[in-house]
């Protein structure tokens, strides 16, 4: 549905996060709210951006209530503004308010890295340069918080330490240098996964050029020196793809592009963001008997 094939692994989450939040049972609403009782919940936005974890929250209730009647008004990737509403959720008051705070975090934090992406593409508007994640993520969250950069208009990186080479300082002063750390890679991988080395300076370049280098990442450059980096690696082998990254923001974003890069990475698309704000509130349906 969601998160291709992600779901299961979901599922088991949300019924832990549940139990982490619930514990032995939502002690507000049992003695407030009688047994029985029955609403309708609108959620909506209290402000614009882009909306991702529909879902995901859908999921929370269902697990919260397989009774619930989740109504979703807008899809992920959907533009929303002020006052639009995205859901409505029916049922027993009592499940709804359980799951409410969980659905509300998914959709909030995952909305946000959503519009912080999806602001960061639209600087790079007109231009061929792609923008991917890094590993910078919420410890457990990853899959969710990647799959809300692909719903912003980005794309992701590799997903751990298990799916591409990355070759980054420690590794080259572990490793004796970028050329002894690109060949050892090199001989101990499968000729389907690339390498990508990160670099600082234009000596750098030239030797993971010389090593080999699928990637070279041109880490902290200035634009100047990025731009340089840029020109020398097409001259020299074209097919060699060329990553920028480090303290990018919305200011310089563009101006790294310019440069001539194929990919920029962001690291701050999933650790530095804003939760888009996100309210559930109850319309009383029909009242139930005594608590």
């Amino acid at each position: 549905m969601m998160f291709n094939g992600y779901n299961e692994s979901l599922a088991e989450n949300i019924q832990a996060w549940l139990r982490e939040d619930v514990g032995s049972g939502d002690i507000t609403t049992m003695t407030t709210i009688p047994q029985g009782h029955e609403s309708k919940a609108i959620i909506h936005a209290k402000e614009g951006g882009v909306v991702a974890g529909m879902p995901g929250a859908e999921l929370v209730f269902q697990i919260v209530d397989k009774c619930l009647t989740f109504k979703a008004h807008v899809q992920d990737g959907q533009r929303v503004e002020k006052g639009d509403i995205l859901a409505e959720v029916e049922g027993s008051t009592h499940r709804i308010l359980t799951g409410e705070r969980l659905a509300l975090n998914l959709l909030q934090r995952l909305s946000g890295i959503a519009t912080k992406t999806n602001a960061f593409v639209s600087a790079l508007e007109g231009l061929s340069t792609r923008l991917v994640d890094t590993r910078k993520t919420t410890p457990g969250h990853r899959m969710l918080e990647k799959y809300a950069v692909r719903v912003g208009g980005g794309a992701n990186h590799r997903f751990g330490l298990y799916d591409a080479v990355m070759i980054k300082d420690n590794h080259i002063k572990g490793a004796g240098g970028i050329t002894e750390a690109v060949s050892r890679a090199r001989n101990n991988i499968p000729h389907t996964m690339k390498i990508e080395v990160e670099t600082e300076s234009l000596d750098q370049v030239e030797e993971a050029l010389t090593a080999g280098a699928d990637i070279i990442m041109l880490d902290n450059m200035d634009p100047v020196m990025m731009a340089e980096a840029v020109q020398r690696i097409k001259i020299v082998s074209p097919h060699v793809i060329t990553e920028a990254s480090g303290n990018v923001t919305l200011d310089t974003v563009r101006e790294i592009a310019q440069s001539g890069v194929d990919v920029i990475s962001v690291g701050r698309l999933t650790y530095s963001f804003d939760s888009l704000d996100i309210s559930l509130d109850l319309n009383a349906k029909k009242g139930g008997g005594a608590s």
